[in-house]
């Protein structure tokens, strides 16, 4: 069974844009660099030889798990996304009822989460607990801070995306 992975459609093309450019220029890169590096005789001591090929397999690695990701995403329109209820894609305004503070954040996957961008992943503590409220509706979070309470004020879709 595969493990479905929930990604907006700007996320989807980041991906799938981040692999095209590790097989069509990183790889053949880093391959003429082991070339390069060959040519200059005993690969034991060759420091170049050594970063090339540590360079290639971080690439390959990364190449895998992109096409892992990108083989087992659900690709959602958050444009589309119902807005009566916080959802993927659904962008939240909340009230952070401590200190009195709005906060805004679009729920997104953990592939896409950057919480500096005002992005969540549904999978956070914070993410998990705004899943499924309606606009008035409060939310309680443990955090290693001690428990945070917000109020929802706002559920809209993302401008673009």
């Amino acid at each position: 069974m595969v493990n479905r992975m929930p990604i907006s459609r700007m996320g989807f093309n980041r991906l799938r844009q981040e692999l095209e450019n590790l097989e069509r220029r990183e790889r053949p890169d880093v391959i003429k660099a082991i070339e390069v590096a060959r040519e200059h005789g005993d690969l034991s001591e060759n420091a170049e030889y050594h970063a090339a090929k540590e360079r290639q397999g971080f690439v390959e690695g990364r190449i895998l798990e992109l096409k892992d990701k990108l083989s087992r995403a659900e690709v959602i329109d958050c444009s589309e996304v119902n807005c009566s209820r916080a959802v993927f894609g659904t962008v939240v305004t909340m009230l952070d009822l401590d200190t009195d503070v709005e906060v805004t954040y679009q729920l997104l996957g953990p592939e896409e989460s950057d919480v500096a961008k005002g992005v969540i992943s549904i999978q956070s503590p914070l993410g998990k607990a705004i899943i499924g409220k309606e606009i008035g509706d409060e939310v309680k979070v443990v955090t290693p801070g001690g428990i945070r309470e917000f109020e929802i004020m706002d559920i809209n879709s993302p401008e673009n995306d």
